[in-house]
């Protein structure tokens, strides 16, 4: 408890190198989910587990649509959720953009018009329909394109908020492998252009070893999932918990 209450009251400094910091903790059916992670700006960082472990779950209450029992979750500074000083912002507080599994479109918009509904703006519209390579399928509506199509629109739909961090919920699972695999090349390649959090849920290890900067393994088998270094370690070790004792130390905290 004391050192949650330290890292909450440590937000501003820890964000220098932190951007979304995640100690939660929230009782499940039969289990306990605990989970400590952090993830800096350009990042992926990737939760696995089986299912009934608690992923979505945790996307869920880094948006601000289920409450954990006890935690902190820390973005660039802003406290949006810590249970100790009853803070808990709305989602619409917390600038986060959602991708789900299946696609939010709405089926009587076309493509540019659900992607306006959010933007308000239709040179951002344009903007996020030329990033998505989907300009040509403007004018249709969602039941007219592909699957593939219809994921990079609510990819597109997503950022329109212009969001602070980006949560993916199995966006790729329900597409075959060719369209998976493009996808996939595609969000490495804008998570550079993004440079914020990005988190993502998947059940296959391939996905998470060509995504991960960062994996965290959920498993209700145990109390706390522990983050671990990626395959082929692309990034230091510990990337996903960088640091924290040292900064702490260093800001007087003990």
């Amino acid at each position: 408890m004391a050192v949650r209450q330290r890292l909450c009251r440590l937000s501003d400094f820890v964000s220098e190198i932190i951007m979304l910091e995640v100690k939660i903790k929230k009782r499940m059916p039969g289990f306990d989910l605990q989970v400590s992670f952090s993830c800096l700006g350009g990042d992926i960082t990737v939760l696995t587990g089986p299912s009934g472990a608690g992923k979505t779950t945790l996307i869920r209450i880094m948006t601000g649509l289920t409450k954990a029992d006890e935690g902190c979750i820390v973005h660039n500074g802003t406290v949006w959720f810590d249970s100790a000083s009853r803070i808990n912002l709305l989602p619409q507080q917390r600038k986060v953009g959602y991708v789900f599994q299946e696609h939010t479109l709405f089926p009587h918009l076309t493509i540019a018009g659900n992607i306006n509904l959010i933007s308000n703006d239709r040179a951002e519209t344009d903007r996020l329909l030329v990033l998505f390579k989907i300009r040509h399928i403007a004018a249709s509506r969602p039941a007219q394109v592909s699957g593939g199509e219809r994921q990079r629109a609510a990819f597109a739909q997503a950022l329109a908020r212009k969001p602070e961090v980006l949560l993916l919920d199995e966006p790729f699972s329900a597409l075959d492998i060719t369209t998976r695999g493009r996808l996939q090349e595609e969000l490495l390649k804008l998570k550079r252009k993004l440079s914020i959090p990005i988190v993502h849920v998947t059940h296959d290890p391939n996905e998470a070893r060509l995504l991960a900067d960062c994996t965290v393994e959920i498993n209700r088998e145990f109390a706390a999932a522990a983050p671990v270094p990626s395959v082929g370690e692309r990034n230091a070790p510990g990337r996903c918990w960088p640091r924290i004792n040292q900064l702490l130390d260093k800001a007087g905290a003990y």
